[in-house]
């Protein structure tokens, strides 16, 4: 499930510590995403990058994390994709949205794990279906998938205290070449986005490469939701935008766990939210492609979660 970037819309889904541009109060999780306390973490090192009078964010050398924590992350990732399995391998024409909910729900019920989605800030269902248009947290009803349909499912298990979070983009059918088309591409973005992915590298670094494979071939990038830090809590820091350039933004340090969930969209970039205040869709009723995993980085490269 996408994080919002902030000031972008009316209802935030963040559940994160305090963004770098807001007062980050000395005992708030430090906004790095190490789950440490401000004044434990990065309060001394932004205080004399302040006095330095520089902008960019403090370099560490890694993010310690235990094994019981890059363990319990494994787990989670490894139940929200098997879920996502579970979807693949039943998921079809003449089923409705409602349905794919409940196999969701009582899967990760029977897996001893909670769906985070359920009542998060009010959303009232276990997964998000997002149906052809829909970029992102379309909400389970009664609507009947039809063929030719595209359809992404998002994914967030929370199992043992740790989220895992993953989503895909299903074909129903045969579908039309469009669709063919923004699914492929939404995909093969997700792809390119982790293999930009390096230790000390730059969160720019990730988008860029997105937004150049998705410009390249005739799609846009969906800026208005982003990826997000992730482990025992659902959103945190840092931000993980689908656009941007390279050599900008966070530092990317080892022991970081977060999505890449690139939302590509076949014709314009912009959106609106409909009236039940979750439901994006895109501006000029055009379809839209997901993908999404969960990663950790390491001092070697990237262990992909889910």
């Amino acid at each position: 499930m996408s994080g919002k970037r902030l000031a972008k819309l009316p209802l935030s889904m963040k559940n994160s510590p305090p963004e770098r541009s807001e007062k980050i109060q000395r005992n708030d999780p430090c906004w790095c995403g190490s789950g440490k306390k401000y004044k434990k973490c990065h309060l001394a090192a932004d205080k004399q990058q302040r006095r330095e009078g520089k902008d960019a964010p403090p370099r560490l050398d890694r993010i310690e994390r235990s094994s019981e924590y890059i363990e319990g992350m494994r787990r989670a990732g490894k139940l929200a994709a098997d879920t996502l399995n579970m979807v693949d391998e039943n998921i079809r024409d003449g089923i409705t949205t409602d349905i794919i909910n409940t196999w969701v729900h009582e899967y990760t019920l029977d897996h001893d794990a909670v769906p985070a989605t359920l009542n998060y800030r009010g959303y009232p269902k276990s997964v998000c279906t997002s149906l052809n248009n829909v970029i992102c947290h379309g909400i389970p009803d009664d609507t009947i998938l039809s063929e030719g349909d595209i359809i992404n499912v998002d994914i967030t298990s929370i199992l043992d205290g740790y989220f895992g979070d993953t989503s895909r983009t299903f074909l129903i059918g045969d579908c039309s070449t469009d669709a063919q088309k923004i699914t492929a591409v939404a995909e093969e973005c997700l792809d390119i986005g982790i293999q930009a992915v390096t230790p000390y590298g730059r969160m720019g670094d990730i988008g860029a490469a997105i937004q150049a494979y998705a410009h390249s071939m005739g799609c846009s990038v969906v800026e208005k939701f982003v990826g997000h830090g992730i482990g025992r809590q659902f959103h945190e820091n840092p931000q993980v935008p689908h656009f941007g350039k390279r050599g900008h933004g966070v530092k990317l340090i080892p022991g970081m766990f977060f999505t890449i969930e690139p939302m590509i969209n076949l014709g314009d970039k912009d959106l609106y939210i409909l009236d039940d205040n979750w439901t994006a869709v895109t501006i000029d009723g055009k379809l839209s492609a997901q993908f999404e995993h969960t990663i950790y980085l390491t001092e070697t490269g990237v262990e992909v979660m889910t």
